[in-house]
């Protein structure tokens, strides 16, 4: 795994030394709404200082972006995880071929309503959460009220990522409440004090509480010397090498002092 996120590392790194013609025109990015605000922040300061190229971005899911990258319709695909070998197989099936680069850091975090008086859980226990064996908070040391379990829907990265580290590949329970978007989980764990959540930590706020995860807070610092058991990379693919706006918009993305300074404002963890 570290082999891997090194090298995606590397490939990002190396675009800002590779010479790309200058395309100007309209540019489509699709997929993770983790990466979401990164690339709304991003291709903002970009069409600023390229007025003649128009961006037009949407989530949907890691998934997906993904698929959108398989069929053609998308110049880049935003995840929050890595692309699976069934992608990859159905990619060159249809004549394309993702090649990935990581442009961010992230970690997932477990969410409450505020007024939960619960400060963390351990792995066990949210795992427990999750499979349904634990049905009332009291049972890990918070108030005397039902388990309202939130989870995202299966195309997403984020769901990925906790189903593998969390959930250890086992299933969420079926009663688990299923959410589209990190946005649509902020709304449903706001509204409803009984509900846990997870979310990537770009969209923690103010209207819900994050917990610790083994004691352990998410933040940047965590994430980067990773002691946070619940931490990514974030993806961006493209059919084949980037060229043109594409190329130039990576670019922008990765560079230290371009791209990298809006990672930051967008709640995520810059690479460098």
């Amino acid at each position: 795994m570290r082999l891997r996120n090194f090298l995606m590392f590397g490939l990002a790194a190396l675009l800002t030394f590779t010479a790309g013609a200058v395309l100007a025109g309209n540019l489509v990015i699709k997929g993770s709404t983790t990466v979401l605000p990164i690339s709304q922040k991003v291709g903002e300061a970009y069409m600023k200082q390229h007025p003649d190229v128009r961006i037009y971005i949407s989530g949907g899911g890691s998934g997906e972006g993904i698929k959108a990258l398989i069929d053609k319709s998308t110049d880049i695909g935003n995840s929050s995880r890595f692309i699976k070998s069934k992608e990859v197989e159905l990619a060159v099936a249809n004549g394309a071929y993702p090649v990935p680069f990581v442009v961010a850091y992230d970690c997932i975090v477990p969410v409450v309503h505020p007024s939960n008086s619960l400060k963390g859980l351990s792995m066990d226990q949210l795992k427990a959460l999750y499979k349904g064996e634990i049905k009332n908070w009291k049972e890990v040391g918070g108030p005397d009220r039902p388990v309202v379990v939130i989870s995202r829907d299966s195309s997403s990265g984020t769901y990925e990522v906790w189903h593998k580290k969390v959930m250890k590949k086992e299933r969420v329970f079926a009663g688990a409440l299923l959410q589209a978007s990190n946005g649509a989980v902020v709304q449903a764990v706001s509204k409803n004090k009984n509900a846990l959540g997870y979310l990537s930590l770009g969209y923690v706020d103010s209207s819900i509480k994050a917990l610790t995860a083994n004691g352990i807070k998410g933040s940047k610092e965590t994430t980067l010397n990773g002691t946070y058991p619940v931490s990514r990379p974030l993806y961006v693919f493209t059919n084949g090498w980037p060229k043109g706006d594409a190329l130039n918009f990576i670019n922008f993305l990765v560079h230290p002092d371009k791209g990298q300074r809006y990672v930051g404002d967008a709640g995520y963890v810059p690479l460098y």
